[in-house]
């Protein structure tokens, strides 16, 4: 594992994050908590030290398991969690830590985030909240997800943001215009999520004699990038990240995550996943060194793929 170090937390962050979305249940097939517990375990052993949880993830199931798993190890780890956007009043952040914080088996969080904007609540309101969570010791680092460069001017009019968490992938770029040059400018660490694209640069969906269909209960399946019109037109990134992935003798998946470790200003890829393998496969995007040429094709390939989705 490789790490960055981060100057609010005084430490090091693993340069991938565990995400625990899909251990919740909810919108994904869930396996048991035993088997989620044993991969957490693996994702230590691996030398992974972040965690991602929310409140939403499954009602806070998914606080629960990693709090479980996690108990015993809390001064090796970074553990993030966030508040849902109907929770933001600061009566509602108060009762919402105190909750995550119950569940997560730990006094204070590294990490919090608000977990989506509220436009019927003033960033403001929400922010004065964390600062205060921050100045009682209750939280490390104050952090915002899901927001723009103006929704992270307004925020840092109140406090300090020390953390963003935004999508980000090949398929994803809307960040890089303006939120990316702000949070190098200001220090603010970026955390990405659907760092293949919730599967897609996995190439499941499109490699192979028989590739995946989602169910017809699958959430993914009114999303924007799995629209079939969308699906067809990124065949042609996806066939790039395969034949980077087959010069490196790796994974597509390893390469997706990869040419994110490689964008400037980007602190750690988020990935969930409840297969112990293929957190191994995620791991070792973190040795993966691409080649300029590699990079600029990848970079090609994506931004045209995006302009024939959004033309």
């Amino acid at each position: 594992m490789k790490y960055n170090m981060i100057a609010s937390l005084k430490r090091q962050v693993s340069k991938i994050t565990f995400g625990c979305w899909e251990l919740g249940g909810g919108a994904w097939e869930k396996e048991s908590d035993e088997a989620n517990l044993k991969v957490i375990e693996e994702a230590l052993k691996l030398g992974i030290n972040s965690f991602d949880t929310a409140e939403g993830y499954g009602n806070g199931h998914s606080e629960e398991v990693v709090g479980l798993a996690l108990e015993k190890r809390r001064q090796d780890v970074v553990i993030a969690s966030k508040v849902s956007p109907s929770h933001l009043r600061a009566s509602d952040v108060r009762q919402s830590i105190e909750n995550s914080l119950k569940r997560l088996r730990t006094e204070y969080l590294d990490i919090y985030y608000v977990h989506w904007p509220n436009a019927d609540i003033p960033v403001h309101e929400t922010m004065v909240e964390f600062r205060r969570l921050r100045e009682e010791g209750l939280i490390r680092a104050v952090a915002v997800s899901n927001f723009s460069r103006a929704q992270l001017e307004e925020a840092e009019e109140v406090t300090k943001v020390d953390f963003i968490q935004n999508e980000y992938s090949l398929l994803h770029r809307s960040l890089e215009d303006e939120v990316i040059p702000y949070c190098i400018e200001h220090d603010i660490a970026i955390m990405t999520y659907s760092s293949i694209a919730k599967g897609i640069l996995s190439g499941v969906y499109h490699l192979g004699d028989t590739p995946r269909k989602l169910a017809d209960d699958d959430f993914r399946k009114t999303r924007r990038l799995f629209l079939p019109h969308h699906l067809e037109k990124e065949t042609e990134l996806v066939h790039a990240v395969k034949e980077v992935a087959e010069a490196h003798n790796v994974m597509p998946s390893e390469i997706a995550i990869s040419w994110l470790l490689h964008q400037t200003g980007v602190t750690s890829a988020i990935v969930g996943t409840q297969n112990a393998e293929h957190l191994k496969q995620n791991v070792r995007a973190v040795d993966i060194e691409l080649t300029e040429a590699q990079i600029h094709r990848l970079d090609e390939v994506s931004r045209r793929t995006l302009t024939a989705i959004d033309g």
